[in-house]
C-alpha cells in the first residue's frame, strides 16, 4: 500500500512518517531528501536550477545555497513555480525508481506538493496533516530550519491553506502537539484501511 502524506511547511507530516515506520514498519521516502540528494554539487538538476536562477545561488564551494534559494522562491511565485516544474520531472522519477524496489507492505511518500507534482495518481490513499495552531507550526519551522519568524511566516503565507489539502486527500491527521492524539489519528486510519 502506497501512502502519500502532505501537508504545508512545520504540520508534522514528519511525526506521522515517523509513527506509521514505528508502529507499522512502513518505509518512508521523503520528497524533501531526495531534493536534497538531486541538488548536490555536480548533479544534472543542480545544473539546471543555476541555469534558471543563477550563480548567485550557490556557496563558494559550489553546493547549492538553500536559504538563498529558499529566499527567492517564497517572495516570488513566478519563481516557485519555475523551481517546481523543473523538480517535479526529477524527484518523481526518484520516487517511482525507490517504490519499484521496495519490498515493505507499507511504502510512505512524505511530500509537501504530493498533490501539485500528481503523486496523489500512484497512492493507494492520501493524508493530509495539518496544525490549526499556527504558532506551533510556525515553531517548528523556526527550530527545523533556523531561519527568522518573518521568513517562516512568509514560507507559511507563500503555501496552500489547510483546506486545500483537507478537500483533495481522503484523511486529516490534525497535528496539534499531543503525540498520543496523532497515534490515535494514525492507528484510525490503517484500522479502517485493513
Amino acid at each position: 500500500m502506497i501512502i502519500g502524506i502532505t501537508g504545508s511547511s512545520g504540520a508534522g507530516k514528519s511525526t506521522v512518517c515517523e509513527l506509521l515506520q514505528k508502529l507499522y514498519h512502513a518505509k518512508i521516502i521523503s520528497a524533501d531528501k531526495i531534493a536534497k540528494e538531486l541538488s548536490q554539487k555536480g548533479t544534472a538538476y543542480l545544473a539546471q536550477i543555476v541555469e534558471k536562477f543563477g550563480n548567485h545561488i550557490l556557496l563558494e564551494d559550489g553546493e547549492l545555497n538553500r536559504k538563498a534559494l529558499a529566499n527567492i522562491i517564497y517572495q516570488n511565485e513566478e519563481k516557485r513555480k519555475l523551481l517546481n516544474d523543473c523538480t517535479f520531472e526529477y524527484i518523481k522519477k526518484e520516487i517511482m525508481d525507490k517504490i519499484s524496489i521496495e519490498k515493505a507492505s507499507i511504502i510512505a511518500i512524505d511530500a509537501p506538493l504530493l498533490l501539485e507534482a500528481n503523486l496523489e495518481k500512484i497512492c493507494d490513499i492520501t493524508i493530509a496533516v495539518i496544525a490549526k495552531n499556527r504558532e506551533a507550526q510556525i515553531n517548528r519551522i523556526l527550530q527545523r530550519d533556523n531561519i527568522d519568524k518573518a521568513h517562516a511566516e512568509a514560507r507559511l503565507s507563500a503555501q496552500h491553506p489547510n483546506e486545500f489539502y483537507q478537500k483533495k486527500c481522503q484523511y486529516t491527521i490534525v497535528n496539534d502537539e499531543k503525540i498520543e492524539d496523532i497515534e490515535s489519528q494514525v492507528n484510525e486510519i490503517i484500522k479502517a484501511l485493513k
